[in-house]
């Protein structure tokens, strides 16, 4: 008991001494919207009053990192209700990280949601089924309140991308959010292109699809793989274009 008084005083004290010059830093952080969030009494009860007490010496990294690689040991351990609590307090203490975010989602959309459909010790579909859309909807939770604190980053837009064409199957969503990627700085090149691929999916926008699969077709030799030229010939098909002006036949 006196070790864990002594840690606590020792973290409190050289968070004191930081305060003047972080006092500074923060107000700037703030202005640009990267601030963290208050830490309140209900994650003191979450992550334990050493932890907590670390956290508000200027430790918050530390703290999430630690949690982080015991969600990992859960997730090893396939104890998914303890993955989802420890990822909701890594991402509680470092909102700005998207890797935390990311992979959130994925243990809950992937990893749990699968163990749910596969479980052997619930013999009715219909439960399993449930339990895999509670997964699916908490992966779409985490990316949603990543993406409010990361707004201007493109990697959570492409993952939610992923969840709907993957996991909801709603193509319209799933072009959305590719076409919401597409537009953030440092975007990955393919982005607009998976988009036009989901709206080919989209009964009712084969003419939209057909007019964005086709310029990213007309833009040269480097868009037109395989994927783009198959939807682009399924779209042709569904209206009905003229011999004459579909793309030629893939040689060989």
């Amino acid at each position: 008991m006196m070790r864990a008084v002594l840690v606590a005083l020792a973290v409190l004290l050289l968070g004191a001494a930081r305060l003047p010059l972080e006092h500074q830093v923060f107000a700037c952080r703030r202005q640009l919207h990267l601030h963290a969030p208050d830490l309140d009494l209900g994650l003191r009860e979450q992550i334990g009053q050493l932890a907590f007490v670390a956290a508000l010496g200027g430790f918050r990294s530390l703290v999430a990192d630690a949690l982080f690689i015991q969600a990992h040991v859960a997730w090893e351990r396939t104890e998914w209700s303890r993955v989802l609590l420890l990822f909701r307090q890594v991402t509680t203490l470092q909102p700005r990280g998207l890797l935390f975010w990311d992979m959130a989602a994925w243990h809950m959309a992937w990893n749990a949601s699968s163990a749910a459909i596969n479980d052997s010790a619930q013999p009715r579909l219909a439960l399993r089924v449930k339990a895999q859309r509670k997964y699916f909807d908490l992966g779409k939770d985490f990316l949603e309140r990543g993406i409010a604190n990361n707004p201007d980053k493109p990697q959570l837009y492409e993952a939610m991308g992923r969840l709907y064409r993957d996991k909801y199957r709603d193509h319209a969503r799933a072009a959305e959010f590719f076409d919401k990627t597409a537009e953030k700085r440092g975007a990955p090149s393919y982005a607009r292109r998976f988009a036009a691929y989901e709206l080919s999916y989209c009964v009712g926008r084969e003419r939209e699809a057909y007019q964005r699969l086709h310029e990213l077709y007309s833009a040269g030799e480097r868009e037109r793989l395989p994927t783009l030229i198959t939807r682009l010939k399924f779209v042709e098909e569904k209206l009905n274009i003229p011999i004459d002006q579909r793309i030629p036949e893939s040689k060989g």
